[in-house]
This record gives C-alpha cells, structure tokens and sequence, in this order.
C-alpha cells in the first residue's frame, strides 16, 4: 500500500536499506523457555530478498532497541554487514551509519514499526514500515507494506528496490555470438 507514490528512481537511489529487527523481519513475537532462551521466527524469502540486495550493491543494517543472540545468528547467517542492538534512539543510529558510510540520508530507505521508529522513517529517503505498525510509525512513513512482519513484508521491500535497479527490457547487454 502507497501512502504517496514513490517512483523507481527513488527505489533506485537506494543505497542503504536500515531496519527494526522486531516487528518488521520478525512478527514481533519473542519466544523464552524456561532456561531463558529466546527463539524468533525469521521469514526465509525476506532473507533470500535481503541476500539479493546485498548482492545488487545496497549496504544493509538492522538497528534494534534491544540485544538479541537470536538476532546475531541470523544476521551472522545472512551476513548483514551493519548490526546495531541496544539502541533506542534509531534516528541516531541510522545517521551515524549513513556518516560513517557516506551515504546521505535521501539514500536511505529505513523500515520500522513503533513509536521509536518514526524519526528514522521520516528522516530517509523512504520511510517504511508494515499494516500493524503503531500509529507514529505509518504517520511517518512514505510506504506500507502489503505483507505482513515477518512474512514477506521485508522481501516486498527488496523486491521494489531490485526491480527499480532492473535491466531495462529490451536492454540487457546480453551478446550474440559471431
């Protein structure tokens, strides 16, 4: 779902997608056994969609306000260069990134859910968040995704920054052999 349409080209301005961890590649659910272990469930095709953007030349980052072993091992696992835990304030999170990367703001695309997210979609080039997002964050957002935290909301992300880096059609470079 468009809340103000956001054309290809600044799809393709990408060049960091940042997210919330909780609530937008998880279902916002947390899972503790008795010994005290969290589990989470991650989406399979959001992590294929995030291996895919890595791989087109989009840096990633995921910034979550609280630390999460569970969260490591899958980061490790999908090898997201950019892990930041703990932080409550994303705004000032995804800035330092950003700095530290030399990428500008308007080249961020940044996806959260709650009320601590808002300020960093906002601030990004496009601001994004998912349909059971609490109300600061739609407010604040440029785009809501059709599918739901985690299952498919982030994948939905990828795939809209990929097709707008897409070969042309008809433009593919391909070479015929002589």
């Amino acid at each position: 779902m468009r809340k103000r349409p956001i054309s290809k080209a600044q799809w393709r301005k990408i060049r960091l997608f940042a997210m919330d961890v909780d609530g937008v590649l998880t279902d916002g659910g947390v899972f503790i056994s008795s010994d005290g272990t969290e589990t989470k469930r991650f989406c399979i095709i959001d992590g294929l969609g995030l291996l895919l953007v890595r791989e087109a030349g989009v840096d990633l980052a995921w910034v979550s306000g609280r630390p999460s072993a569970a969260t490591t091992l899958r980061a490790t696992e999908l090898k997201i260069p950019h892990l930041v835990q703990g932080r409550k304030d994303k705004l000032e999170a995804l800035k330092e990134l950003a700095s530290s990367l030399g990428i500008a703001l308007g080249e961020c695309a940044y996806m959260g859910d709650d009320f601590i997210d808002a300020p960093a979609i906002r601030a990004a080039g496009i601001g994004i968040t998912v349909p059971t997002a609490l109300p600061a964050a739609t407010e604040a957002a440029d785009y809501v995704t059709r599918s739901n935290a985690g299952y498919g909301a982030v994948r939905e992300v990828c795939d809209l920054i990929l097709a707008a880096r897409a070969p042309k059609a008809g433009n593919r470079g391909t070479r015929r052999s002589t």
